[in-house]
């Protein structure tokens, strides 16, 4: 049953009231294309997060890596991203095909700010483009190509926070297995010992 709130926010009147106004600089910090700082950026992050929705405007976030520098800038407005081996479901590229609109999140290891860049995709199987990303002697069939309409970094506040690169205040998660998790979702009959032997099998043999 959802929940209902005695003060919800309705209008930007009422968020501003409570946030206040952004800086200038802020404010003037986006830019429309991909400057050196964000092509050497780019360079060094092993990692991202693409957010796409479908025509209905139903969400979906999905992270992507590989070596440092699998994101090619092809020029000032246009970065090109592999699409490696997964598990075939593509919700990225099919929310693409629906509605071309993304946003990414370039993270660098031991690094706080972020780099965001918004834009515009398409899915291209071009041979000349998905040669210049094979890795291990694998060419990927697909590159998602997003051409660039925002860019800029994103302040330190949220990585902090989260202590997320400091290694000694890091744990074992004290998680189920993901295998634990699947059979517990979905319902099959299949043991654990099996899901894990599958997981295992993809994650040896379907990396690239």
């Amino acid at each position: 049953m959802p929940h209902s709130f005695s003060q919800p926010i309705t209008d930007e009147a009422q968020l501003r009231a409570i946030l206040g106004h952004p800086s200038q600089i802020a404010l003037d910090k986006v830019i429309p294309a991909l400057d050196q700082h964000c092509r050497d950026f780019i360079a060094q992050s092993p990692f991202l997060l693409i957010a796409s929705a479908d025509a209905q405007g139903r969400l979906d976030v999905s992270p992507k890596g590989d070596p440092a520098g699998f994101v090619h800038v092809l020029d000032d407005h246009t970065l090109a991203i592999p699409d490696r081996p997964g598990n075939r479901r593509a919700d990225t590229l099919f929310n693409i095909l629906q509605h071309p609109q993304v946003g990414l999140i370039f993270l660098v290891p031991g690094h706080q700010e972020t780099l965001r860049v918004n834009g515009r995709a398409q899915i291209a199987a071009d041979e000349w483009l998905c040669a210049r990303m094979t890795v291990n002697g694998k060419r990927p069939a697909l590159a998602i190509v997003v051409t660039v309409e925002e860019a800029y970094l994103h302040c330190a506040k949220c990585v902090i926070r989260s202590s997320l690169w400091h290694a000694a205040e890091q744990s074992a998660p004290k998680l189920p297995s993901l295998a634990q998790i699947i059979k517990d979702q979905t319902q099959t009959d299949d043991d654990v010992a099996a899901i894990e032997q599958q997981i295992a099998i993809s994650y040896r043999d379907r990396l690239y």
